[in-house]
């Protein structure tokens, strides 16, 4: 025992000094048999201070009734864009630092009432800065209420942190469909031991950090089968699962939205309004001045093996003129994969988006062809990306064109 105890130690501390893994002393001893269960969590509760990357730096009181961890993300970005049709704009190069988030997270009181403040600050200056801020009460893992502002639950890519991609974004599909982020309620829970989830909440409307003075609410509403066991979000299988994993989702939204303008609704703050979202790219459809009634829907399947992963979504829009009765339809879709070729550490994958903003008009579709490789020094914690993409538009009866962009990416989450 003597001798195992002592090659563990020194084993814990070489991977420590080089940096390799982010597990404690104590996470590799309880791997390796050297301590029970009941010794673990009797060494782990008893310190104030921790830190663990990904995680940040926890602070706990010593009747263990509160709790605060903070941490942070930084992604630093180059893009280079080659446009095919230079005649009304020109190819662009741009370095940029994506996000820069800053994160409190934790308990208070009770282990059961969580809580979480994040905020964006490349995004300073603007509505879009504060993202989460919102508590959680657990009851049982079953049931749970959330209040604050939080992601509205749809969609699985939009889910899953920007944070934890394999390209270096999320695809044109998800962000065209994505409701963005909201304030209200949310009931949810985990059932069955995470065999199965669902989402259900009643919002504001109006987006992010922004409150809305109607009377008209958004509902979105969210289900997902996970027949093998729990799956997490985040993409790419990092941790070479020994079981194929398998989850089915799908979800709900409906929203009413006033057209104030033109090329305008009641608020830009929502993804829906802006002009990147299929319902923006459609606003001429509608009368000035009108209530417009959003209905989205959404399925998505993730898979994870032995290293390989691959999800894909189907969305569908329709938006209805209260006065004018006329009616805008959009669906889109993605499918990707990918594969770690060094396991653990080096990953290819393979994306193709599409996206038809109205489905009655032609000339108007949006397909994208991505190919991506990751390098996972500490997973998604510290991880380098490059991915290409060839952006074919349709663009209203002239020639089509096909846009070549080029994105490097560093991120580091602290």
């Amino acid at each position: 025992m003597k001798k195992e105890l002592l090659l563990t130690v020194g084993l814990a501390v070489l991977l420590t000094a080089q940096g390799a893994s982010a597990k404690t002393l104590e996470d590799i001893l309880k791997e390796k048999g050297v301590i029970t269960e009941a010794d673990y969590k009797e060494v782990t509760k008893s310190k104030p201070f921790t830190y663990k990357p990904g995680s940040g730096f926890t602070l706990t009181s010593p009747d263990e009734r509160f709790l605060l961890s903070i941490g942070g993300r930084l992604q630093a970005r180059y893009s280079f864009t080659d446009l095919e049709d230079n005649s009304a704009s020109s190819d662009s190069s741009k370095w940029e630092a994506k996000r820069i988030k800053l994160w409190l997270k934790g308990y208070a009181y009770t282990k059961d009432l969580s809580y979480l403040f994040q905020v964006d600050f490349a995004n300073s200056g603007s509505s879009k800065m504060l993202e989460h801020a919102y508590l959680n009460y657990r009851l049982l893992d079953e049931i749970q209420l959330l209040a604050g502002q939080t992601k509205v639950p749809f969609g699985r890519q939009w889910l899953n942190s920007s944070g934890a991609q394999q390209f270096v974004d999320r695809s044109t599909a998800s962000d065209m469909f994505r409701p963005g982020y909201d304030t209200g309620v949310k009931l949810h829970g985990d059932l069955f031991k995470g065999a199965a989830t669902y989402e259900f909440g009643v919002y504001g409307g109006a987006g992010q950090s922004t409150v809305r003075s109607s009377n008209d609410n958004a509902i979105a509403a969210r289900l997902t089968v996970n027949p093998f066991g729990p799956l997490s979000y985040s993409e790419g299988d990092l941790d070479r699962s020994a079981k194929p994993l398998l989850s089915l989702g799908g979800n709900y939204y409906r929203n009413t939205l006033n057209k104030t303008a033109a090329t305008t609704l009641e608020t830009n703050a929502i993804t829906l309004a802006g002009s990147t979202g299929w319902l923006g790219k459609g606003l001429g459809t509608f009368a000035t001045s009108e209530k417009i009634d959003v209905d989205t829907f959404g399925l998505d399947a993730a898979f994870k093996w032995l290293g390989a992963s691959a999800q894909a979504e189907y969305l569908l829009g329709q938006a209805d003129g209260q006065s004018s009765g006329k009616t805008l339809r959009a669906h889109g879709f993605y499918a990707q994969a990918g594969y770690c070729i060094v396991p653990k550490t080096v990953e290819v994958a393979f994306r193709y988006s599409y996206v038809d903003p109205n489905r009655d008009a032609s000339g108007d579709l949006q397909t994208d062809t991505q190919g991506a490789i990751s390098w996972y020094i500490n997973k998604h914690n510290l991880k380098l990306q490059g991915d290409v993409t060839d952006s074919h538009k349709q663009n209203g009866g002239k020639a089509s064109t096909d846009d070549m962009q080029y994105r490097l990416q560093a991120q580091i989450i602290f």
